[in-house]
């Protein structure tokens, strides 16, 4: 295909990294979209769609053997209608394709592989081919389509009827006692001498670490607290976490977290610098904190766009070889940092002449004694500028609207509980960044940003992570315009989303493109699902403004998830998460003075205040906060000092004028 062709034209402008990487393959690749469902059934042609993503290992390897193929070209382009898919840009559709591969073959995966009807309707599913056997599928289904479409079509027909048969579910009162449940599953499949859940290969699922400390300090139980501590030590001494350049790597292929799949996600990162805040929160032992600010610093570092908002990755590959950038010889770091530093680097980080992958040696602390001191934090930056010399990674460079949502709450409570301004500075200015380039003129959301376009309109998670990061934002800046930011997203979630009759939301508004199904997702993968996260906002919502309307929309969700995860707990954390909010006692705080007080954020550092929500009014956004929390009109403002103002429960206590005396009432 040359680079005029009007479809390679197209591709360009679409400015997904992972169509981008085969623009200039002989394949005649189509972006998603009406133009190409229109085509399909003008032509009257299958459709050959191919979904994955830029950082996806074996993406790269199918298309090395199979799209730069002009034998696979030639039957793709003459029989199908090729259209590739960036699943990170559309999650509804990988989703809904997903669910068909799995439902065909038991399992997915990436890269996913489908043959459509022109209706969009999946009559095969697979993941990774080799050459030989996808020219062998291609030119099977060429000659079926053309000898026996009926029988395709049915086949088609009959698992997308499958697939709308949504299997129904019985609302019920959310209760401790699933919750307990979901605890008591997590113990059940807990690998005790390396920490995470089952065996290899092992994912950090940071969210279910989140859940089980914060459930341990509600509880008292001290077997979910351990669980999640042993679990955040080993996934940082082993080689998942890049003791060199910091940040975590997508999963572990071994029990011992030591040998990773080398890509690095901005959504693992967002959720695990949240749970190791969260742990240091609690336990103030200081390599947690030190694990959150690297992790941190790596994405400010290596995935921040010069104006503000987070790209998505970095690839696992350079060199078209996994993992080649991360590992060491004990004669390289020699080199590096001369015989006696490199000496010394190598004992630290068990790097020796066997290895541990592939010949070399990936970093880490699995056989270090003093794991939990710093380290030489100079040596470290030396290694760093080496590594950055000797090569690079490709970086998928999309800015996703849901991805930044995570990671400004992240930086939000990093902020905060760990004082450090600069994470509050940064997540301010990626908000400000979706504000100005991922919201349309209605303030609504647009799913995907890159090289100045926006595109996509925004889906469920785009909505729900968004509206949870500005929660956190406020709770950590006290910044009306966050709040009010957060309220209307949360309309829109209501409005566009939200199935007032059962309860629940679904993946993409009622005015967007209509997929074949619409079924409502609530199971916690690598990212929380985006029906646990919209209950958290509603619960927050519901208890910051007081609103009726936020209370019912919040009940009815957590009651049809109750009903939801009844059957597995365990994978639906964010979920449990809600619950833990919603079932165990809570406090709402409001507190009116002339300015914020400069000792209140010290305060909330003091002491893990689980339940605690915090509103702060002052002449100065008092219109504001009476727009979205009704209920804070009638709280005066003192003429100096401060008056804090504190409910639990139906309960509210008089107003105090100390944070001393609020400790106590708090006790």
């Amino acid at each position: 295909m040359s680079k005029e062709s009007p479809v390679g034209n197209q591709l360009r402008n679409e400015k997904s990294p992972y169509l981008l990487q085969h623009a200039e393959n002989p394949v005649a690749w189509r972006p998603w979209g009406a133009a190409a469902l229109e085509e399909a059934r003008r032509e009257d042609k299958p459709i050959f769609l191919s979904i994955g993503y830029s950082t996806c290992h074996w993406c790269h390897v199918m298309a090395r053997e199979s799209f730069r193929s002009e034998a696979v070209a030639a039957v793709l382009n003459r029989y199908f209608i090729p259209v590739k898919v960036d699943r990170e840009e559309r999650p509804d559709v990988d989703a809904v394709y997903m669910a068909a591969c799995i439902a065909m073959n038991g399992s997915g995966g990436w890269p996913l592989t489908l043959l459509l009807t022109p209706e969009q309707k999946p009559f095969w599913a697979g993941t990774y081919l080799p050459r030989e056997g996808l020219l062998e599928l291609l030119e099977q289904a060429a000659r079926s389509w053309r000898e026996n479409r009926a029988g395709l079509t049915a086949v088609g027909e009959r698992l997308t009827e499958h697939l709308r048969r949504e299997a129904p579910v019985q609302p019920g009162p959310p209760g401790r006692a699933l919750v307990r449940a979901g605890a008591a599953l997590f113990a059940r499949s807990f690998d005790s001498p390396w920490g995470g859940f089952g065996q290899a290969p092992k994912f950090p699922a940071a969210h279910n670490l989140i859940f089980l400390l914060r459930y341990a300090r509600l509880t008292g139980d001290t077997r979910a607290g351990e669980m999640a501590e042993q679990t955040l030590e080993h996934m940082y001494r082993g080689g998942l976490f890049d003791h060199v350049g910091g940040g975590f790597s997508r999963y572990a292929t071994d029990r011992r977290w030591l040998v990773p799949h080398f890509e690095k996600m901005l959504y693992d990162n967002a959720l695990l610098a949240l749970a190791y805040t969260e742990g240091y929160r609690q336990t103030r032992r200081g390599y947690l904190r030190e694990v959150a600010c690297r992790t941190l610093n790596y994405v400010l570092g290596e995935l921040t766009d010069p104006m503000g908002g987070f790209y998505c990755g970095q690839d696992a590959d350079s060199d078209g070889v996994e993992g080649k950038y991360y590992v060491f010889s004990p004669e390289e770091v020699a080199r590096a940092l001369g015989p006696e530093d490199g000496a010394r680097f190598c004992r630290r980080y068990g790097i020796g002449a066997e290895g541990n992958f592939e010949g070399k040696s990936i970093p880490n602390l699995l056989e270090e004694d003093a794991w939990e001191q710093e380290g030489d934090r100079a040596l470290r930056g030396r290694m760093y500028a080496y590594r950055k010399s000797r090569g690079r990674l490709h970086r998928d460079d999309k800015v996703l609207t849901a991805w930044n949502g995570l990671m400004i709450g992240s930086l939000a409570r990093a902020g905060l509980f760990l004082e450090e301004p600069r994470y509050l500075e940064a997540a301010e200015r990626a908000a400000g960044f979706l504000e100005e380039h991922l919201t349309d003129g209605s303030g609504r959301l647009l799913a995907r940003w890159r090289e100045g376009e926006a595109a996509h309109p925004g889906k469920l998670e785009d909505y729900g992570f968004y509206a949870w990061g500005l929660l956190e934002l406020y709770g950590a800046t006290f910044r009306a315009p966050w709040l009010e930011r957060a309220t209307a997203l949360g309309e829109a979630l209501l409005t566009d989303f939200f199935d007032w009759e059962q309860g629940g939301f679904y993946p993409y508004g009622k005015d967007g493109e209509q997929l074949i199904t619409r079924t409502k997702e609530v199971y916690d993968g690598a990212m929380p699902s985006g029906n646990g996260m919209g209950a958290l906002v509603l619960s927050r919502l519901a208890r910051l403004t007081g609103e009726e309307r936020w209370k019912r929309a919040s009940e009815r969700q957590l009651a049809y998830l109750a009903g939801a995860i009844q059957d597995y707990p365990a994978g639906h954390s964010v979920t449990l998460l809600a619950l833990l909010e919603e079932l165990w006692p809570t406090a709402e705080l409001v507190c009116a003075a002339k300015e914020l007080p400069e000792a209140l954020p010290a305060f909330l550092r003091s002491k893990p205040w689980f339940g605690l929500t915090v509103l702060v009014k002052t002449p100065e956004n008092q219109e504001r906060l009476a727009a979205v929390a009704p209920f804070t009109a009638a709280y005066p403002i003192p003429a100096e000092g401060a008056r804090y103002y504190l409910c639990r429960g139906k309960t509210c206590a008089s107003p105090v004028a100390t944070l001393r005396e609020l400790e106590k009432l708090m006790e």
